[in-house]
């Protein structure tokens, strides 16, 4: 048996267009209504033996909405981006182009002053290999979409540019079984639940 990991993705606080970077802002409407609808779905994950949520309001909410009222950790904190902080992608472009093409283009860089992408997948990679509970056990994570890339760049020992190509929707789930250092991504639907 092994640990079973379900990450869920707070849902969102602004436009996708307007994502920012370590964006602390609180749900707007919408993102209230997606919770509303995808409540039901996720309702059954509030049994999980374990429940935690990175700090951002909206991980908080989201946790709460679903009915986890998840424990905050730090180590799923969104990467930090120094003084780009609350900056859309293309607002650092327009402010330091260079800069942020050397940030894309090689993972142990921070030109922003803050946290390398390499050493962001690694504290979340550790966050997860540190988890405690028994075998068999459920442990559910409510956390920014960066943070589930990050995991499962991790979880997959996927060069650290795979973090690019991910794509992971507000309110989507991804599921990891294993223990400290072999972890294993968990597709599941209801096809799958047959076999």
């Amino acid at each position: 048996m092994a640990l079973r990991v379900t990450f869920v993705a707070a849902a969102r606080s602004s436009s996708l267009l307007a994502e920012r970077f370590d964006d602390d802002r609180p749900l707007d409407q919408g993102g209230w209504d997606e919770v509303l609808r995808a409540g039901g779905e996720l309702l059954p994950l509030a049994a999980a033996e374990l429940r935690y949520c990175s700090p951002t309001p909206r991980s908080r909410a989201t946790g709460d909405a679903i009915g986890c009222v998840p424990l905050v950790q730090l180590a799923l904190r969104d990467c930090d981006m120094g003084r780009w902080r609350g900056l859309t992608l293309g607002e650092a472009m327009a402010r330091e182009p260079a800069a942020v093409d050397a940030w894309l283009a090689d993972p142990r860089t921070a030109p922003h002053g803050g946290e390398p992408l390499l050493a962001f997948i690694t504290r979340v990679g550790d966050w997860l290999d540190t988890r405690p509970g028994e075998d068999g056990d459920r442990i559910v994570a409510v956390a920014e979409p960066s943070v589930i890339r990050a995991a499962l760049v991790y979880v997959l020992k996927a060069p650290p540019a795979t973090y690019w190509n991910l794509d992971v929707r507000p309110l989507s789930t991804a599921t990891v079984t294993g223990r400290a250092g072999r972890w294993n991504l968990r597709f599941e639907g209801a096809s799958a639940s047959r076999s």
